[in-house]
């Protein structure tokens, strides 16, 4: 059973189809790209699994259960999280603060509990800052972690993003054009780093307009045109594909 399970979506914006019709779907511990030229409609689609659009037609389902009608924290809360084009972390921030944010989805103190720092309180922060250590461990970033986010290379500061959203405790990464802004070395440490991700257990869907990126790393890709499907399969496959050529990669089709 796929992961996440996206049947027959469509969103317009007044008389504008942005997404028409898209059924697609992503297997666990899978890394899955949706590529396409501008205006193609991928971030809507991520804007439209994420609960930030409602959707006019179609259906989401995710580990089986339909996340459609759910609100953005409860899609968060049932196990997926997103990163941006543009990196949102809080600069002034130390990175250990940085990735709590994620740990806080699932706080289970209140209000009183916080303003009068309760036992409660303090050990649930006591657990969160623990999670997160483990976390930052985990991904070979724990020499950073009192750094503030601000004096962390651009590379460093995206993948401490992505720790954020693995606080959330996600089964699914959604990564909105992960390597925007990255020299060729940072892009090639970002694909090590999303192949660790899925060797851990962590299931990728993302957008990429690098294709040297997308190549190299996609199980399985999903070519959009006009908030339409027009092709998917392997790299292989998608690459040799005459449509893909003529819409997205160039005529030559070839890639590194």
């Amino acid at each position: 059973m796929a992961l996440l399970d996206v049947r027959q979506i469509t969103k317009t914006f007044g008389g504008l189809v942005a997404v028409d019709n898209l059924t697609f779907h992503v297997d666990e511990k899978q890394i899955v790209s949706i590529i396409g030229p501008n205006g193609a409609g991928k971030t809507t689609t991520f804007n439209m699994i994420t609960g930030a659009y409602r959707l006019d037609g179609g259906e989401i389902y995710f580990d089986g259960q339909p996340i459609h009608t759910k609100s953005s924290q409860q899609i968060v809360k049932a196990g997926i999280a997103r990163t941006f084009q543009n990196i949102r972390l809080f600069k002034s921030m130390r990175v250990i603060e940085n990735v709590l944010i994620g740990c806080h989805i699932h706080t289970s103190y209140g209000f009183f509990d916080a303003v009068f720092r309760t036992p409660r309180f303090r050990e649930a922060e006591r657990r969160a800052h623990q999670r997160c250590v483990e976390i930052l461990e985990s991904l070979d970033l724990a020499q950073y972690m009192d750094e503030d986010a601000k004096n962390l290379p651009y590379g460093l500061q995206r993948k401490i993003e992505i720790a954020r959203a693995i606080a959330t405790d996600a089964k699914l990464l959604i990564l909105d054009e992960p390597a925007a802004g990255m020299n060729p070395q940072e892009s090639e440490a970002l694909m090590d780093f999303i192949f660790s991700l899925r060797d851990a257990g962590y299931t990728i869907l993302l957008i990429e307009h690098d294709m040297s990126l997308v190549m190299n790393i996609s199980d399985y890709i999903y070519v959009c045109e006009f908030g339409k499907l027009i092709a998917e399969g392997t790299p292989d496959q998608v690459a040799s594909d005459p449509r893909v050529i003529e819409a997205y990669l160039g005529k030559g089709g070839a890639y590194e």
